[in-house]
């Protein structure tokens, strides 16, 4: 079992920055492929970042692109989604995911391929 709890939301105006974290804790989180998820209202979750247990390679959502940035810490069991230029169409409820798969051929952005979840922070970039 892995449990994972985000913080870092907030209320931001759009250009401005946030870092969102995702603590985990439980099993060893240095062995989990790790991503991003958001979900706005009415709308289906989507995949915005995902990081190999290692930190060795990282995919993003083309919306993300050159704003995003995930990166993880295994000394401190954190994962995190540095959040710049942000845009009103980025507000959201934003969820980390914990997987135990990785590697050739893993669709990164399918959420079936995450195991474990976190109960989401809210992000609200205004115009």
């Amino acid at each position: 079992q892995v449990q994972l709890v985000e913080s870092g939301g907030g209320l931001v105006q759009a250009g401005g920055s946030l870092r969102l974290s995702c603590a985990a804790s439980g099993r060893t989180f240095s062995s989990y492929t790790m991503g991003w998820f958001r979900q706005a209202p009415g709308k289906e979750r989507e995949f915005v970042e995902a990081i190999t247990s290692n930190g060795g390679v990282t995919t993003y959502a083309d919306s993300v692109k050159g704003r995003f940035t995930i990166s993880r810490d295994n000394a401190k069991n954190t994962l995190y989604l540095q959040m710049n230029s942000l845009k009103p169409e980025d507000t959201a409820v934003y969820y980390c995911a914990a997987s135990a798969r990785g590697g050739y051929g893993v669709d990164y952005s399918a959420t079936s391929l995450y195991n474990y979840w976190g109960q989401g922070t809210q992000v609200t970039v205004s115009s």
